[in-house]
């Protein structure tokens, strides 16, 4: 089976790729490689981004790797918090955090229109490439649901009438931003041979 480095620290997103590549590819992570530093997002788009950490990690260890970045863009708030998703509500902030900021300020807005999108930076055989993956849907009212992380008690996907933490990973990580994403990825990796 393939090996590919994810450059991430989020345990999170790194059960989420395991599970959506299961079979196909073998996911190591930073710490598999003992990276322990924090990769500093300092661009000001998704691509940036994602690209910074994939560049960290082929600069410092030599690997091809792929990272990823991913964004709750919200129509009514001309796409925020966007880049911003993970402190959205301030530096050490926690889900809840950004969940109960992101609802406050769509108090009393009907618009409630948003999509999640994720864009994936490839860095291999000396060449960088990104694939992308959006999923439409709303931000309801109340947090629901218990599985996932993130914005997922309060992101219901369009033509769903459960919250992608109602909804439970199985479901999530086969119609989610991330793993229309990584399905090109993969595509790509399993039609053009790695190294």
């Amino acid at each position: 089976m393939k090996k590919m480095v994810f450059a991430t620290n989020n345990q999170h997103k790194l059960d989420e790729i395991r599970k959506i590549t299961e079979g196909k590819l073998h996911i190591l992570s930073l710490t598999d490689l003992n990276c322990i530093e924090e990769i500093e997002e300092t661009g000001t788009t998704l691509e940036e981004n994602a690209l910074i950490k994939a560049r960290f990690v082929k600069e410092k260890y030599g690997y091809d790797c792929f990272a990823d970045d991913t964004g709750l863009e919200v129509e009514a708030l001309d796409g925020a918090p966007g880049v911003y998703s993970a402190r959205y509500a301030g530096e050490g902030c926690t889900f809840a955090d950004n969940m109960d900021k992101l609802l406050n300020a769509l108090q009393g807005v009907e618009n409630r229109a948003a999509q999640f999108r994720t864009v994936i930076a490839l860095l291999i055989n000396g060449e960088e490439l990104l694939f992308d993956g959006a999923i439409n849907g709303k931000i309801i009212k109340e947090k629901r649901g218990t599985t996932g992380f993130g914005y997922d008690p309060i992101f219901m996907p369009e033509g769903y009438d459960q919250t992608f933490a109602e909804l439970g990973n199985d479901i999530k990580n086969s119609i989610s931003h991330r793993a229309l994403a990584m399905e090109k990825l993969v595509n790509f990796l399993l039609k053009n041979s790695l190294p």
